[in-house]
């Protein structure tokens, strides 16, 4: 299986692969927005945790990327922690999920719509990956103007269990298929 893209630069953001000596920004970061994080992570249930999980995290996360797996990125800015990013193989072989979080002091300032644009970028570059999907819950309605933004397509909208507070349990299904984003590029 190919691997995806590791690292994407943009004039504003960075996207790259977490290190281990990204622990303590990345901790630092998800400590003052938890409040903001807790309504749709359901990760952030698990914080804080230690230094040491952390790491084994990062180090099992680019582990399964050089398998051939999901890539997991820090979103970063100046060196700066300002959210992080992945691109999961969660749906069909052709297709690659994209999900974001962003750091409260760095939120409504376009930064998940730039990284979700660099990603759909980076998995139309990868070969056999025909469409790019973003998933959020219907009552998340920050998260549903980025995939509306980029032209995203709404597919489905899915009964399933409720996994952080701020939850309705309906599943928004949004796809973009590799033609319809070329031809937008192109403009």
């Amino acid at each position: 299986m190919d691997r995806i893209v590791d690292e994407l630069r943009s004039e504003r953001i960075t996207l790259r692969r977490w290190q281990t000596s990204d622990v303590p920004a990345l901790a630092a970061a998800i400590r003052v927005s938890i409040d903001h994080l807790r309504p749709w992570m359901p990760w952030i249930a698990a914080e804080p945790v230690e230094e040491s999980t952390r790491a084994a995290w990062i180090e099992q996360c680019n582990a399964d990327w050089a398998a051939g797996g999901d890539v997991i990125l820090g979103i970063f800015a100046d060196d700066l922690v300002v959210g992080g990013t992945g691109l999961h193989r969660r749906s069909d072989q052709d297709t690659l999920d994209i999900g974001y979080w962003v750091h409260v002091d760095h939120v409504r300032r376009g930064i998940a719509r730039e990284a979700a644009t660099m990603l759909t970028d980076a998995a139309f570059a990868t070969p056999g990956i025909n469409a790019v999907d973003i998933h959020h819950d219907r009552a998340n309605v920050a998260s549903r103007g980025v995939p509306e933004a980029l032209g995203f397509e709404l597919i489905a909208e899915t009964p399933r269990p409720i996994t952080a507070s701020g939850e309705i349990g309906i599943d928004c299904q949004w796809r973009l298929e590799r033609g319809p984003w070329a031809r937008g590029r192109a403009r």
